[in-house]
This record gives structure tokens, C-alpha cells and sequence, in this order.
């Protein structure tokens, strides 16, 4: 994978607790093949864009990767609002990731979880900070996630070359 293009932002919360919201989203070009991510940091006013791709993935990876590398950006333990429009990575994180780890990270039908090391990646940057989860619906005029969703899929295009 390639690194972030951006640094990340210097400042999350300060002394009055405001939210650094994040809007993610991954792409693929052929699931699997080249993707990307992208994620928009915002806090008081501010706003950071990063991204970055993988020549050989899948939609959900990248979906799981904006999510964890919109968090590892942040410097400091922070209140954060995350908007994404995968029902994979909102539902595996507040639903499913507490069983997967209970049966050994196996689902209900005891096969291996995929995408187990992002999904431990995510929990890792996760516990750094509060963080709620929002979903948004996706290509409809969202701002922020329409910003994502073109920095995942320039990164993309970029790495399929």
C-alpha cells in the first residue's frame, strides 16, 4: 500500500472538546483489483484530505483502510464522528466485532473472518478515541463523502497505470 499523500493535522480536540469529524470511503476498479481510499478530516474549520492505494485489493479493504487511516491521522486522542457509506465497516464495528473476536475471530459459521488484520487495525485506532459512527448514503450529494469517495477513486486510477 502507499503511504498517506497528506501529513496529518496537527490539532484534533483541544481544551473544548470539539469533534474532528471524518468522512471515509474506499473503490476498486474489479473487486478485487486496484483500489484506493480516501478520507476528509475536518475540525473547527479546518480540513485535511489523505489517500492513498493498493494495486491488488477489494472495495472493502479500501472501505476498512479510509476508516483506520482517517483515525491513525489524528495526533491525539480525540471526539470523533465517522460518516461512511459501507455497511460493511458500520455494521462490522458495531455489530459484529464482538463476536468475531469471542469465537476466535471465526463468524457464526466458524470460517476465518475476513479481513481479520484491518478489522484489528480499526479496533486498535478505535480505542485511541471516542468515536461515533454514522452512515451516509452513498453518491447522493453527500459533500464530504463525495470528496472521499474522489479521493478513492483518483488513488485508484493512479496505482492501476
Amino acid at each position: 500500500m502507499t503511504d498517506p499523500v497528506n501529513p496529518a493535522p496537527e490539532n484534533p480536540t483541544g481544551p473544548d472538546d470539539a469533534v474532528v469529524e471524518i468522512s471515509t470511503d474506499g473503490a476498486c476498479l474489479g473487486n478485487p483489483g486496484p483500489g484506493g481510499w480516501g478520507a476528509v478530516l475536518r475540525y473547527k474549520g479546518n480540513e485535511k484530505r489523505i489517500s492513498g492505494s493498493d494495486p491488488d485489493t477489494t472495495n472493502n479493504k479500501m472501505e476498512l483502510t479510509a476508516a483506520i487511516e482517517g483515525l491513525a491521522a489524528l495526533t491525539r486522542p480525540s471526539k470523533v464522528i465517522i460518516y461512511t457509506d459501507s455497511t460493511y465497516v458500520r455494521n462490522g464495528i458495531m455489530k459484529w466485532v464482538a463476536g468475531w473476536q469471542a469465537n476466535g475471530w471465526k463468524t457464526k459459521d466458524k470460517k476465518p473472518v475476513k479481513n481479520a488484520d484491518l478489522w484489528r487495525r480499526l479496533i486498535e485506532e478505535e480505542k485511541r478515541h471516542e468515536v461515533e459512527w454514522r452512515w451516509v448514503k452513498g453518491h447522493a450529494g453527500d459533500h464530504f463523502n463525495e470528496i472521499a469517495d474522489e479521493l478513492a477513486t483518483t488513488a485508484a486510477r493512479a496505482v492501476s497505470r
